[in-house]
């Protein structure tokens, strides 16, 4: 049975580049949380988190992510803080196979660059991403499998996510 491919990990990880190429790959859908809140509601993520707090994001992130979930098999990159949600995967679970990428705090802080991420706002965004990691990596490392990104081409870590969905996912 075909189930979902869930992508987790930090920001700069690769979720949503990956995400893309694996979903062109396999003839999936993609669907990038962040992006399907920020069109529901005419605002960037930040903007969001700035105007109406984390706590009302991660509502919005839960619910897009349910309805998600109940939808047709497909990619999907959910924040990179969903994942440490209380419930968030273990709700996932049953229709969804989890694929942490895993990057190092430096790698990815080099990825996500300067912008308007919100959890990396307020310091420097490499020792941002090691307190990220810090508080997520046990959610993360609950996923099916790992797949490492450092050092790697988007193209050579979505051939490896490919791989597991077809040989785990049902793709």
């Amino acid at each position: 049975m075909r189930r979902h491919l869930l992508l987790i990990g930090l920001p700069g990880s690769g979720k949503t580049t990956v995400g893309q190429l694996v979903a062109q790959q396999l003839g999936a859908s993609f669907v990038d949380v962040d992006a399907v809140i920020e069109r529901r509601e005419g605002r960037p993520v930040a903007v969001i988190f700035a105007e109406r707090g984390e706590a009302v994001f991660r509502d919005l992130e839960r619910g897009e992510m349910r309805a998600a979930l109940e939808r047709e098999p497909a990619v999907l990159a959910p924040g990179g803080g969903w994942a440490a949600q209380p419930g968030a995967l273990a709700g996932a679970r049953t229709a969804a196979f989890v694929v942490y990428l895993r990057a190092s705090p430096a790698t990815a802080a080099e990825r996500a660059g300067p912008g308007n991420r919100p959890t990396l706002m307020g310091g420097e965004p490499s020792d941002r991403m090691r307190e990220l990691l810090h508080d997520r990596e046990a959610a993360y490392l609950e996923a099916d499998a790992t797949v490492e990104t450092d050092r790697r081409s988007a193209a050579d870590v979505a051939k490896d996510v490919v791989s597991l969905a077809r040989s785990r996912a049902g793709w």
